[in-house]
């Protein structure tokens, strides 16, 4: 992945709803086929990260959302292992639309908990989440 080895740029969102869940959708394709994750993608050309959080979401989830502040930008060069992937996963609450599945996802489902399933680095990611917003 990446042109001459760069990496590939990507966002994650940790989507939080009115009644404090948060979103996952369970991934149809590798890799990671039936694991849940956070919605996301890869970041097209020309496009902000902010922009591409606010579609990724939309298409994913079918939520529209208002990014709220950075999590973090995750940089493991083995966190995807289609290749290095860098991703700056983004806090954002739910502002409209209705949660269905969109055509990269299995399903699409609100949590309370993490399940214990989860895709690339997204446990950690949802606990860097989970501190920022004083839940454990």
């Amino acid at each position: 992945m990446g042109d001459r080895g760069r990496p590939f740029l990507a966002v994650d969102i940790v989507i939080v709803r009115k009644d404090e869940t948060f979103v996952l959708v369970k991934r149809l394709n590798p890799p990671f086929e039936d694991h849940y994750a956070l919605p996301g993608g890869f970041v097209e050309f020309g496009e902000t990260v902010e922009s591409a959080a606010v579609r990724e979401a939309k298409e994913e989830t079918g939520l529209e959302v208002k990014l709220t502040r950075i999590v973090g930008v995750y940089s493991n060069p083995n966190r995807d292992p289609r290749g290095h992937v860098v991703s700056i996963v983004f806090l954002a609450d739910e502002v409209g639309g209705e949660l269905r599945s969109g055509s990269d996802a299995r399903e699409v489902k609100a949590f309370m908990d993490a399940p214990s399933k989860l895709a690339f680095d997204h446990q950690q990611i949802l606990e860097d989440a989970f501190k920022l917003l004083g839940k454990k």
